[in-house]
């Protein structure tokens, strides 16, 4: 009995602890102000956002361009581009991510990732660019006129490629690519479906497993039909006609990016020894899609199947990978819409309704060079 009134003394302690520092957390939760150094000096345009919200948190300030240390390079930016990282990171969803991000305000404030661009200016140190090289890469921070990035972070863009097309390539090219080489462990002459494969990473899975050799399907909706089979899929599956999981085609992998079924259903959609790669998910919520991720991985462990959730890592190689791809025009990036950046807003709302077909790519147009106080539209 003294036991218990211990475990239950200490539980209730832990529980009142965690509630205190809740709350603590969260009243002197703030934004980091040092972001948005004063506008003094040299100044540049940037999208920022001071609260969790809808896109109308977000707004176009002025702020101090940044300055390249001795190994870092400037790049001034033409394009950049959306992604469901940045949306999540604006309405601060799932709030659980709230424990690192902030939990009432969020501590980032700058916005996007994806970028290419001109190198303007680079620091004493750095060997491999120099100003007018033509770049793409990915910094926090990217819907703005310039970010500052390590010379190891940023790749040579290629000459047959875009600035619009390669300002779409750092996230969804890496997730596709570590997701099914990676995660799935793709292999030559396998068969791989791609839930979601009119996307900004579906367009991108669809043409990296025709080069891994694999047979591809992909689901989509009726309107994009052709533009999955323009892009290499073999097989297409329309998913308001037919539920991929119902059917009785068996895939060594499967790669969903929009997390629309059960784990039971996608098992029977599996061969004997099948991989479910993870990496969209219902949004919203306290955890979700971290239930799913969990139950995955429970049920792992008590089959041959693997089933499991899977994030992008940034590895220069693999950028490198994805740049020699597109020069030799076995990978195209496939751009839906593209926005000035005052019309962020719009791109991102856009975005958010998982209706692009490929990517959403705010581009920087010299109009848009005015004094501050511009307003998102």
């Amino acid at each position: 009995m003294k036991i218990k009134r211990v475990l239950k003394w200490s539980a209730l302690a832990i529980v009142l602890a965690l509630f205190a520092w809740f709350q603590v957390s969260y009243w002197t939760s703030t934004n980091d102000y040092e972001q948005l150094t004063a506008a003094q000096g040299e100044t540049m345009q940037a999208v920022v956002y001071r609260d969790y919200g809808s896109p109308d948190v977000l707004k176009l300030e002025t702020i101090a361009k940044p300055v390249p240390t001795d190994a870092q390079v400037l790049v001034k930016v033409r394009a950049a581009s959306v992604n469901p990282l940045d949306w999540h990171f604006m309405r601060g969803e799932p709030r659980i991510m709230r424990i690192e991000s902030g939990l009432r305000k969020p501590k980032g404030m700058r916005m996007g990732v994806d970028f290419s661009g001109l190198v303007e200016a680079v620091g004493k140190n750095v060997t491999q660019f120099k100003p007018g090289d033509e770049v793409f890469g990915g910094r926090t921070g990217s819907f703005a006129e310039y970010v500052v990035i390590a010379e190891q972070f940023l790749i040579p863009k290629p000459q047959n490629i875009s600035f619009e097309q390669a300002g779409a390539v750092q996230i969804a090219g890496l997730t596709a690519l570590q997701g099914l080489r990676d995660s799935g462990k793709l292999q030559p002459g396998q068969k791989v479906l791609i839930n979601g494969a009119s996307g900004g990473v579906g367009t991108f899975a669809v043409q990296i497993a025709k080069t891994l050799g694999a047979e591809v399907t992909g689901v989509c909706s009726t309107r994009n039909v052709d533009m999955v089979r323009s892009l290499g899929a073999d097989h297409v599956i329309d998913y308001t006609k037919e539920d991929f999981t119902k059917g009785s085609a068996r895939y060594d992998v499967v790669l969903d990016l929009v997390g629309n079924h059960g784990l039971l259903a996608v098992r029977r959609a599996l061969t004997a020894e099948g991989k479910y790669v993870m990496i969209g998910g219902p949004a919203g919520g306290w955890i979700a899609p971290m239930d799913t991720v969990l139950r995955a991985s429970l049920l792992s462990m008590v089959v041959k199947q693997e089933m499991g959730f899977m994030m992008s890592k940034l590895n220069r190689d693999d950028l490198m990978l994805l740049r020699d791809l597109m020069a030799g025009g076995k990978v195209t990036p496939v751009i839906d819409k593209t926005y000035p950046l005052s019309q962020t807003r719009d791109a991102v709302a856009y975005q958010e309704t998982g209706r692009a077909r490929g990517k959403v790519v705010i581009t920087m147009t010299p109009e848009e060079k005015t004094g501050a106080g511009i307003a998102l539209r």
